[in-house]
């Protein structure tokens, strides 16, 4: 076997050895592979080339990233085995002294202590002793985790540890209808369980049944009392219901409950979901056509209204037209639709609704009452209002839709073009996209509702890496035209070194320079100015053995900077109050300005849940340092929701008082009352008063806060707030959004007077002044950039430190003279503002703070999805995903641990710590997965790219793995036969009876090893490969994906990235206009992938669980390139340019 890997591996080497500039091992097996950064043509071009060096059992042994370090040095990366052919051990990867151009390193160790000191480098893997080789413990890299494995278990349920629901399934309105009913519990045995515990003892258990169905997933929040979610089948294996915590403790419950507390599912006869019922919301109805996509939805508010939302497609199943149609129930609407495709065609005099041409067929339900948008695809349509066609950007040719002008290329199935309407009102967005011949996205126009125009150019290199972009701007297409510059340099690895920023005809200003460590981390930024050797701030960055970041600046010492940040994880000071975390939670937060140089502190304490208990404000230097003047502090019931909160705030005299004492009342999960015994006007206003809801779940009345009405749109996005404004006028505030749920307008009316807020792409006006006095119309106030935002006002670019959740500490720029600070917030762990210190004028018209996102007149925060109530620490509306989370009350706000998680948009938070090390934690919940048996690679899921990669890798190691076992158990069958073949051969002779029997003996042993260690194998094997399929869409298994988001495609995030390059090489995102960067070194990403219009994942998603399409089409739309724009994350996770 050796001999042929060798000549194999000989002959690829000597096919590409004239290719390389590496100086190869002539005498080692390898692989060499180079990909061109730049135009291979050109003198000198950038190139990255890997060498993965192999044994002579053809496993990998060592690999050598080339030239790869920010210093130009070779970065290797060791692989080992144990003694039973085992890669037990992960190491990380070393950065070399010196380049050896892709030798192979004799010592790959001898470096280490260099980069990492000490600490201990590599993860470790304990395998059971069987031949099952199941993942016993995983002990992470870095001397201080050594004692602290997460461990994985493997056992079957005990007698009565499990309750037991059955269900009976009735027709009913052409759906299934199962109730549930209680069966005591499982008999001893009757279902795997398997558990893991983390770093710091909090234990998470998955009980399945014979079917490999989720039964019950319980995590231990103490020594007595478990939240425990049950997943519940009816008799055709369908999910009929999920019980979430809160209710599962009940074990029985009346009606009232069930409606308030559970999620409940029906479907047709084709097993597609047509009813759901999720908690403290009104059923929402789906009906599909033919081919099994979604047409119409309808929630419970636009029931009332005989209303439904409904799609159309084209002959290749794209969108092409949403609105509303008017109809009844669904039973009438699906047959109305059940025989027939719903395809329309392209056809210019189409027709006209709402004041706008539509140029396809309008076949099928004509009577529309609304179009919401209309997607074009392959060929631009003629319009009147088209912006002239470019033939070119930044010199790069135009892909048209006629191949004979583009080299025999066109765009077809290309997205050219889509027109938006606004809810309230029948004007439209028109937006435009332009390709290169290479069907990479150079360019985008966007017609705003008020004639303007917002147009992106890009010039893309090689590769697709944005060198610089041209944004031009207009509100109004009378105005005068805004024209922003953006130019990127980057390191021969593409490590982003430097961006400019240029408004008009001022001086480009250097928005950053960045300087990496040999890790390709961040170490330090330079921020602001016009010469790159006078930057009006210079940040550093460090990060512990895990990746996790640490510091920003020292608060311990500013050295003449206006901001220092340091997390603690497993190193807090006050010991007593926050235990040293090892699973990721921040265990405390120091941090210091230049305002008044006072170092202050937080330490967190948590439950087993993970979620906040308190966090302790502290002033370590100051004359009452624990006198806890900003504490903050909650209880929870099982499902998140908080059930007491209490608040502390400085008052005049220096001293601590409790500002909030509140005691929350619920029905279900919906806040009814909160009473607040402190009596205190600060902090949370009022108290015991009832909140109202909608049947959607959604806030109508809030009076603590003097919100006495909310009306809501189809997307459930607040469209009017009537409050009272503590005196005898009343505030409106009324918002304006795209169908997409984009907010393009916000109009707050108080005394008579009116301010509008004009959202266009990022270039943000209102009608305000520094008098107050409000001005006739609106004009520019800034347009965000990646390092805060440029003021139109003032001229000048104004900067943001930012922390590790995003939230903006201080902002400050350069008055001419010296660095000024214009604005210092601070926060509560929960996202109140602390208020009596430090208070500057700021920018009125720029209120993004908390998580960067803007800050309502009301008090609340917009984050796109949902509105957001950092006072009472809940969201107006449920969860948008709650089906994700159903452990959780859809109204909890980032499961409770507001320092780790983020929720970018509203619909689902996302991990800041983990993200930085998800290969890791991918690798080994894939490979416990495979092992075992389990799913704990999909329930605890990150939607990150280095996550997917460790997925990926750690089914490929799960693959070694099982074919080690299997070529183990094969020779130790093959010792056992030949024995038994031995044995026969001396009976046949007559002689060697008893060496025969000998020799059956000692064989049967081998082949009872033999065959445990190839069922080992096989389990191994049919797992991984389960998972696998699973994980990439191929065994068209009953909704994978339901809990979890595929990975992306080799290349693909490259790919969207490279195709939204403008001609100045730039990326912009297109709902905003703001300058996206990419420092790949640098994790998590700094941008994300956001969905074009008509390819929202919500959407597709709900497509493929509602079964309107199969899984192999959600996947390949999903993978997609063409689907996805790069988006920032602010305006990703908002929420506001997601098409529902």
């Amino acid at each position: 076997m050796n001999r042929k890997l060798k000549k194999i591996i000989s002959v690829s080497t000597f096919l590409v050895a004239g290719l390389f500039h590496a100086q190869l091992s002539p005498t080692e097996n390898y692989v060499s592979s180079k990909t061109y950064l730049s135009d291979p043509t050109q003198p000198n071009p950038k190139i990255s080339e890997t060498v993965q060096y192999f044994d002579g059992l053809g496993r990998p042994k060592q690999v050598v990233n080339v030239k790869a370090s920010p210093s130009g040095k070779d970065v290797v990366t060791h692989i080992e085995y144990d003694a039973f052919g085992r890669q037990s051990k992960d190491y990380l990867p070393i950065p070399q002294p010196s380049t050896g151009n892709g030798a192979i390193v004799p010592n790959p160790l001898g470096n280490a202590s260099s980069v990492y000191g000490a600490e201990k480098i590599y993860s470790e893997k304990v395998l059971e002793k069987s031949p099952l080789d199941r993942l016993q413990q995983q002990i992470q890299i870095g001397n201080d985790w050594t004692n602290k494995p997460v461990k994985f278990d493997y056992s079957a349920n005990i007698a009565s540890e499990v309750i037991k629901y059955t269900t009976t399934t009735i027709w009913e309105n052409n759906a299934t209808k199962s109730s549930i009913e209680y069966k005591g519990t499982y008999g001893a045995s009757q279902l795997y369980k398997n558990t893991v515990t983390d770093e710091d003892g909090n234990k998470t258990i998955e009980f399945k049944n014979g079917r490999g169905q989720v039964v019950l997933v319980r995590k231990i929040l103490n020594a007595t009392e478990n939240a425990d979610t049950y997943y519940v089948y009816n008799e055709y294996n369908q999910l009929a219901w999920v019980i979430p915590p809160l209710l599962s403790k009940k074990k029985t419950w009346d009606l009232a409950d069930q409606q308030a507390l559970a999620y409940e599912y029906r479907y047709d006869a084709r097993s597609r979901l047509v009813e759901k019922k999720l908690p403290g919301k009104g059923w929402e109805h789906m009906v599909y056509d033919k081919a099994d996509r979604l047409v119409f939805t309808q929630d419970e508010l636009m029931r009332a209204q005989n209303k439904w939302l409904f799609s159309k497609y084209d002959l290749f199943g794209r969108v092409i037209i949403t609105g509303i149609v008017g109809g009844t129930h669904r039973s009438d609407m699906q047959n109305m639709v059940a025989n027939n495709v719903i395809v329309e065609n392209r056809n210019p005099p189409g027709f006209t609704k709402n004041g706008m041409s539509i140029q396809y067929t309008n076949n099928h339900f004509p009577y529309l009452e609304t179009v919401l948008s209309v997607n074009y695809y392959d060929t631009y349509p003629l319009y009147s209002f088209n912006p002239t066609f470019p033939t070119s950007i930044q010199g790069e040719v135009v892909l048209t839709d006629n191949p004979s002008t583009s080299g025999g290329k066109s765009t077809k199935s290309f997205s050219v073009m889509s027109l938006i309407k606004n809810i309230e009102n029948d004007n439209w967005t028109k937006n435009y996209t332009y390709y290169d011949t290479k069907g990479r996205v150079i360019g985008n126009h966007s017609i705003n509702y008020l004639g303007g125009y917002t147009r992106t150019e890009s010039k893309l290199d090689f590769t697709g890496v944005v060198q610089n972009t041209i944004t031009k701007h207009k509100r109004l297409n009378t105005d005068t035209e805004k024209v922003i510059t953006e130019v990127f340099t980057y390191d021969s690895q593409n490590r982003l070194l430097k961006q400019t920023h240029k408004v008009d005809g001022n001086p480009e200003e250097i928005l950053v320079q960045n300087s990496y460590n040999e890790l390709s981390q961040l170490q330090t930024k330079k921020v602001g100015g016009v010469s790159p050797t006078t930057p009006i701030q210079t940040i550093d960055y460090k990060y512990n053995i895990r990746g996790w970041m640490t510091k920003i600046n020292d608060p311990s010492n500013l050295n003449g900077k206006l901001f220092g940040y340091e997390i603690k994880y497993n190193n807090p000071v006050l010991t007593t109050l926050a235990p040293a975390k090892y699973n990721g939670n921040i265990a405390e937060i120091d941090w210091k300005t230049s305002n008044d140089g006072i170092l202050k502190r937080y330490a967190y304490h948590y439950d087993g849940l993970n979620r906040l208990l308190y966090g302790h404000y502290a002033e370590p230097l100051g004359t009452l340092p624990q006198a806890d003047h900003f504490g903050e502090s909650m209880e929870y019931d099982l499902n998140g929701n908080i059930t007491h909160l209490y608040r502390n705030a400085k008052n005049p005299n220096g001293q601590a008082m409790q500002i909030d004492n509140l005691s929350y009342t619920y029905s279900g999960n919906r806040l009814t009352k909160v009473a607040d015994t402190s009596q205190n006007i600060e902090g949370y206003h009022g108290g015991g008063n009832p909140i109202g809801y909608d049947n959607n779940g959604n806030m109508i009345s809030h009076p603590d806060k003097g919100i006495n009405s909310i009306s809501y749109n189809f997307l459930n996005l607040p469209s009017e707030i009537k409050s009272n404004s503590g005196n005898s006028n009343a505030a409106i505030t009324r918002y304006v959004y795209r169908a997409d749920g984009v907010k393009v307008a916000k109009n707050y009316i108080l005394g008579g007077t009116t301010k509008e807020t004009q959202y266009l792409n990022g270039f943000q006006y209102d009608n305000s002044s520094a008098s107050n006095v409000l001005a006739s119309s609106p004009s520019l106030k800034f347009v965000p950039t990646s390092e805060g935002y440029f003021d139109f006002i003032k001229n000048k670019y104004i900067y943001n430190y930012t922390d590790h959740l995003g939230n903006v500490r201080l902002s400050y720029f350069n008055n001419g003279s010296s660095v000024e600070v214009l604005e210092e917030n601070n926060y509560y762990p929960f996202g109140l503002k602390h208020e009596g210190y430090n208070i500057l004028s700021g920018n009125p018209s720029y209120q993004y703070k908390y998580n960067r996102k803007e800050l309502q007149e009301n008090g609340l925060y917009d984050y796109g999805a949902r509105f957001y109530m950092p006072d009472a620490v809940r969201w107006l509306s449920p969860d948008p995903l709650s089906e994700e989370f159903s452990d959780w009350t859809p109204y909890n706000y980032t499961f409770n641990n507001p320092l780790r998680f983020t929720d970018p948009d509203g619909n689902a938070p996302e991990d800041t710590v983990e993200d930085c090390c998800g290969h890791l934690k991918g690798f080994v919940l894939t490979m416990a997965d495979n092992v075992m048996g389990t799913n704990f690679r999909n329930k605890y899921a990150e939607n990150s790219q280095e996550y997917r990669n460790g997925v990926s890798n750690g089914h490929g190691a799960s693959l070694v793995l099982s074919a080690a076992m299997a070529i183990d158990g094969t020779s130790s069958i093959g010792g056992g036969t030949t024995g038994l073949a031995i044995s026969g051969s001396a009976s046949g002779t007559g002689a060697g009876a008893i060496p025969g029997a000998v020799g059956a003996t000692i064989s049967g042993g081998a082949i009872l090893k033999g065959t445990i260690e190839l069922a080992g194998a096989g389990v191994i094997l049919k797992n991984t490969t389960d998972h696998m399929k699973s994980d990439n869409g191929s065994n068209g298994d009953k909704k994978p994906y339901s809990k979890h988001r595929p990975s992306y495609a080799k290349g693909q995030v490259d790919a969207v990235w490279n195709n939204a390059k403008q001609k100045n090489g730039k990326v912009y995102d297109p709902n905003t206009g703001e300058e996206l960067k990419w420092n790949k070194s640098q994790k998590p990403r700094q941008w994300d992938m956001g969905h074009k219009p008509g390819k929202e994942y919500r959407k597709l998603h709900k497509d493929y669980m509602d079964g309107k399409i199969p899984k192999t089409e959600f996947l390949k739309e999903y993978k997609d390139p063409k689907n996805y724009q790069p988006e920032s994350k602010s305006a990703n996770r908002s929420g506001k340019y997601e098409q529902r």
